[in-house]
């Protein structure tokens, strides 16, 4: 493994990112328990079912983070078909994004190495990024090389999305939309794996993953 420095911009954009994707959802569940502070009785279904689904929103949140950033993606008991049901409950509340692949098949007497579930929803991640306006994410996996294939209408990378995946760029031209793939970037690069874009184009991005 690399030893590599993480400047503190890094870890506070980090934070920063995490922080503005949980405000939402945990916000919402705030607002619907003062509605039945206020209304009790007479709050029904309708405050009990905003409730539900914001927590439901950030708990999918937090176990998407905890995998991609925290030490419990590196877990090897945590398979390719753990991260696919855990982004599909984070994409399913949104409804504009699916996964049109099967993990247990693509990954089916498949060796992984450590961390790679990790870098997976890492790039899962990155996919969905990439959809604006909502689409499908796949995944294939042949010769040790593993691609994850966004597909949907005005599908491409963020500007310099490349740059930070190569952790080509300086901690202090970061920002909160480039800080997630700069991560991605060096986390990789922690466990021997590069992860690129390999085609961006006709309103597709395949991402690629494979040992450096």
């Amino acid at each position: 493994m690399h030893n590599t420095m993480i400047d503190a911009t890094v870890l506070e954009l980090l934070a920063s990112r995490i922080c503005h994707d949980l405000i939402s959802p945990v916000g919402a569940v705030n607002n619907g328990v003062e509605f039945l502070e206020d209304m009790g009785a007479d709050a029904g279904d309708e405050a009990i079912a905003l409730i539900s689904m914001s927590a439901q929103a950030a708990a999918a949140r937090l176990q998407v983070f905890r995998l991609a950033y925290g030490a419990g993606g590196r877990d090897p008991n945590i398979k390719p078909w753990d991260i696919h049901k855990t982004f599909d409950n984070l994409i399913t509340a949104d409804g504009k994004i699916k996964q049109n692949w099967d993990a247990r098949a693509v990954f089916a007497d498949v060796e992984l190495p450590e961390g790679f579930c990790k870098i997976l929803t890492a790039t899962l991640m990155l996919a969905a990024e990439c959809m604006p306006k909502g689409g499908a994410i796949g995944v294939t996996h042949e010769n040790g090389e593993t691609r994850v294939i966004a597909g949907g209408p005005d599908a491409a990378p963020r500007a310099q999305v490349r740059e930070a995946l190569a952790v080509e760029l300086d901690p202090a031209d970061l920002d909160p939309r480039l800080v997630h793939p700069f991560a991605t970037g060096i986390l990789g690069r922690q466990y021997g794996l590069n992860i690129t874009i390999e085609k961006a184009g006709d309103s597709m991005v395949t991402f690629l993953i494979k040992r450096a």
